[in-house]
């Protein structure tokens, strides 16, 4: 080995080798008051927590529009990304929020960092959670109550093969007279019936479900993506019931 060859070293990857590392990037979100929120997303996550979903948007809007759904109420979102929908519920009075994701520590962290920069004195808090897992630690943030007035679910269904532990989580978390909103984009057209299978199950367990929204965004989020371009830029919203 020459001395060249020693200074560079028999193991060091040549420049250029590894993908630097995907940076944070932030989001503007402008209440009805005129307060900005400025929303952090992970730089990349393999979780799709990089990216602020088209349901997120419209379920905080859905809120801003209506907020008795959340005012005074207790709220838990699953697979909340970058947590919008909970930030408004908390923003507009809601009692108490809980906001939680896949219990991976970047996302927590950056839910964390959006609580502490965009409702840092708001009743709202973190947690990282497994669909389908006990949710009694998730209860006890609002005992004396059973459960949680509204559940927030936005853009989930995609993951067809985790319906049965999505549903289980709504059952075990959502009061007996609680709403849990379940809003989606078909982001995959041809594969709408299975998203749509997961109605079918919640009818089938003791839920009454019913569509209240269907709302038609500017457009696509993945303009490579293939498919009817009409249904990928349309947010579909349904509210579920116990019967």
């Amino acid at each position: 080995m020459s001395d060249s060859e020693g200074e560079l070293g028999i193991f060091e990857e040549p420049e250029g080798f590894y993908e630097a590392e995907k940076q944070p990037s932030f989001v503007e979100y402008t209440l009805p008051s005129g307060l900005k929120l400025n929303l952090r997303l992970v730089g990349h996550n393999a979780l799709w927590g990089h990216f602020l979903w088209n349901a997120g948007r419209t379920i905080a809007s859905h809120f801003e529009s209506n907020p008795q759904l959340v005012k005074a109420k207790t709220v838990l979102e699953l697979g909340a990304g970058a947590g919008l929908p909970s930030l408004i519920s908390a923003h507009l009075s809601a009692k108490q929020v809980v906001v939680t994701d896949y219990p991976d520590a970047d996302l927590i962290d950056n839910l964390s960092h959006n609580i502490d920069t965009c409702a840092p004195s708001l009743p709202i808090v973190a947690k990282g959670y497994l669909w389908g897992a006990d949710t009694s630690t998730l209860i006890e943030k609002v005992k004396p109550d059973d459960g949680f007035d509204v559940l927030i679910l936005a853009d989930l269904l995609f993951n067809h093969s985790e319906h049965g532990k999505l549903l289980q989580t709504v059952q075990q978390s959502l009061k007996k007279d609680g709403t849990a909103l379940v809003f989606f984009t078909p982001y995959r057209p041809w594969l709408l019936e299975k998203d749509l299978a997961f109605f079918d199950l919640a009818r089938e367990n003791g839920f009454i479900v019913d569509k209240v929204l269907e709302k038609v965004m500017d457009k696509v989020m993945f303009e490579e993506d293939p498919g009817d371009e009409l249904l990928r830029r349309t947010v579909f919203g349904y509210e579920m019931r116990w019967a």
